[in-house]
C-alpha cells in the first residue's frame, strides 16, 4: 500500500511540475471564480511576458471594472512620459506695493501656486510646513518690513475653482484620503483629530483638540464610543472652502489613534499659517489672510505681484511618483493630471488631463481610449472602469523607459510581489511585475468587483492566484 500511495503522489506531483505557467495560473484562476466570494462578483486578470509583452494568461481582459488605487501606475506613466523624471514646481512668494523706511510694506504679501503637492508635506525633508514658514518669515524680516497694511493673499487661480474630481464621494471627501488638489495645496490639505473615548460604549467620544490648531473651523463633533476591537470607523464630512466639518461614526473605546481629516481650504490655511508666524516674529499683518479665490467672491481686486521674495522648488517627480504609490496619496494623482493638463493644453482640469492621458496611450501603445474610463488620476472615484488588458499592456511598455527604476520603486511589495494594491467598496485589485519560476519575467493586473464576505479573505484567494506566477 505504501509503494502506491507514493507512485500516486510521484504521479501527481509530476503531473504538478509538468503544467505550464498558463495551465497553472488556469487552474488556480478556476479555482477562485469558483469560490462563494465571487458568486455575485466579476473579475479579471491579464498576465503579460514583460519583455516580449506576449500575452501569457488572460480572462475578462477587455471588461472594464473599477480599477481603485492601481489606476494610479497609468497616472504616474503618463506623468513621467509627459512631464519627465525631473520635473519639479514652483512656489512663489512675493509683495505688491512698495517697503517704505520705516519698515512698512504699503501693500500685500502674495504667495503664487503652481500645483506643488509636496508643500508643507514632512515625507521631504526641505518642504516641511515649519521649515518653509520659517524660511519666509526670515526672508520678509531680512527686508525689514514690520508693518504689512494689506493682506497675505495665497493666489490659488492656477487651478481653478472645483477642487474634486466627477464621482469622488461624500463620504471620502471630507476625510485625508479624499483631499481635493489646489495649486497652494499646503500640507497634503490634511489635519489631525485628536479624541478621547469615553468609557462607555455608546456616549459621545470627547474631540479634545486639532493637530494643528485649526480655530478658524467649526468642528461639530457626533462620534460615539465604540466597542473594544471595532477601531476607527470616523468620517469627516465637509465640502470645499466650507468653514464646518461635521465629524460621525465611532471611535473604538481602546483606540488610540490621530483621525485624518482634510482641509476644506488649503490655500487659506496656507496664508493663515504665514500670518501666525509672522504675528509671533513680531510683523503685523493689517488686514490678514485671504486667497485670490476669496478676493474674487467679494468682489475684491489686487496687484499683481511686484517684487520676488523667495521661490520654492518641489521635490522632483521621481520623489514625488515614489509617495504617490508607496502610500497611496490621492492627493498627488489629481496634482499630476492637472500639471499634465496644464503642460499640454492649458486647460487645467481634471477632465482635459484625463483626455491628453487617453490619447497618449493609444498613439504609444494602441490603447483604446474606452479601455480606460476614468474620471479622476489617483482611482477614489467608483466610477472609473479600466480593463487588466489595458493596464498590463501599460506596465509592460514602461519596462523599457530610462526612468523605469524609479517607477518600479516606487511599487510597494506586497505578499513578497512587486505590486500596486488598490481597494474600494467591494473593490480590490493588484498590479505589478513578478519573475515566474522558470525565469520569465511578468506584467500583471488582477481586478475583483462586487465580491462578498471578508476583504482579508478574499485578499488571501487573490494572492493564492498571483502565487502561480512566482
Amino acid at each position: 500500500m505504501r509503494y502506491i500511495i507514493a507512485f500516486i503522489l510521484t504521479v501527481s506531483f509530476s503531473s504538478l511540475s509538468s503544467q505550464t505557467l498558463k495551465q497553472k495560473i488556469q487552474s488556480a484562476y478556476n479555482r477562485f471564480e469558483e469560490d462563494s466570494q465571487m458568486k455575485y462578483g466579476m473579475s479579471s486578470l491579464s498576465v503579460l511576458n514583460a519583455e516580449t509583452g506576449e500575452l501569457v494568461f488572460s480572462k475578462n481582459e477587455n471588461v472594464g471594472l473599477a480599477s481603485a488605487s492601481t489606476l494610479k501606475t497609468i497616472t504616474a506613466a503618463t506623468a513621467y512620459h509627459l512631464l519627465g523624471k525631473d520635473f519639479t514646481w514652483e512656489t512663489t512668494l512675493g509683495y505688491n506695493g512698495t517697503i517704505s523706511s520705516n519698515g512698512t510694506l504699503n501693500g500685500d504679501l502674495i504667495i503664487t501656486g503652481a500645483g506643488d503637492p509636496s508643500l508643507g508635506s514632512d515625507r521631504y525633508e526641505l518642504a516641511k510646513s515649519n521649515l518653509i514658514l520659517k524660511k519666509w518669515a526670515d526672508a520678509i524680516n531680512r527686508l525689514g518690513i514690520k508693518n504689512i497694511t494689506g493682506s497675505i493673499i495665497s493666489d490659488d487661480r492656477l487651478f481653478g475653482t472645483q477642487t474634486m474630481p466627477g464621482g469622488w464621494t461624500w463620504q471620502d471627501m471630507g476625510n485625508y484620503y479624499g483631499a481635493g488638489p489646489s495649486s497652494l495645496t499646503w500640507r497634503e490639505n490634511q489635519f489631525g483629530l485628536i479624541f478621547k473615548p469615553s468609557s462607555r460604549v455608546g456616549e459621545v467620544a470627547e474631540l479634545l483638540e486639532t493637530r494643528p490648531n485649526m480655530d478658524y473651523l467649526k468642528i461639530v463633533n457626533e462620534v460615539k464610543t465604540g466597542p473594544a476591537g471595532s477601531g476607527d470607523n470616523v468620517y469627516a464630512y465637509s465640502a470645499p472652502y466650507s468653514s464646518v466639518i461635521y465629524v460621525r461614526g465611532t471611535y473604538g473605546i481602546d483606540l488610540k489613534k490621530e483621525i485624518a481629516a482634510s482641509v476644506p481650504d488649503p490655500a487659506f490655511d496656507l496664508a493663515n499659517n504665514l500670518l501666525n508666524k509672522l504675528n509671533d516674529s513680531g510683523i503685523k499683518v493689517d488686514q490678514g489672510a485671504s486667497t485670490a479665490r476669496q478676493k474674487s467672491l467679494n468682489n475684491q481686486s489686487f496687484e499683481p505681484m511686484a517684487k520676488i521674495i523667495d521661490i520654492h522648488t518641489s521635490p522632483n517627480l521621481d520623489k514625488i511618483v515614489y509617495w504617490f504609490n508607496q502610500k497611496s496619496i490621492n492627493l498627488f494623482g489629481e496634482h499630476l493630471l492637472k500639471t499634465i493638463a496644464q503642460k499640454e493644453v492649458k486647460e487645467i482640469s481634471t477632465s482635459s488631463g484625463v483626455k491628453i492621458l487617453k490619447k497618449f496611450w493609444l498613439d504609444k501603445a494602441g490603447i483604446d481610449g474606452d479601455a480606460l474610463n476614468i474620471y479622476d488620476g489617483s482611482g477614489l472615484s467608483p466610477s472609473n472602469r479600466v480593463t487588466t488588458l489595458a493596464m498590463a499592456k501599460i506596465l509592460q511598455s514602461v519596462k523599457k523607459e530610462s526612468w523605469f527604476p524609479g517607477f518600479y520603486e516606487s511599487l510597494p511589495l506586497y505578499n513578497n510581489m512587486k505590486m500596486k494594491s488598490g481597494s474600494i467598496s467591494d473593490v480590490i485589485a493588484y498590479t505589478g511585475y513578478q519573475t515566474s519560476a522558470d525565469g520569465t519575467p511578468l506584467v500583471f493586473s488582477f481586478i475583483i468587483n462586487n465580491y462578498s464576505g471578508s476583504s482579508s479573505s478574499v485578499r488571501q484567494k487573490m494572492f493564492t492566484v498571483l502565487n502561480t506566477l512566482k
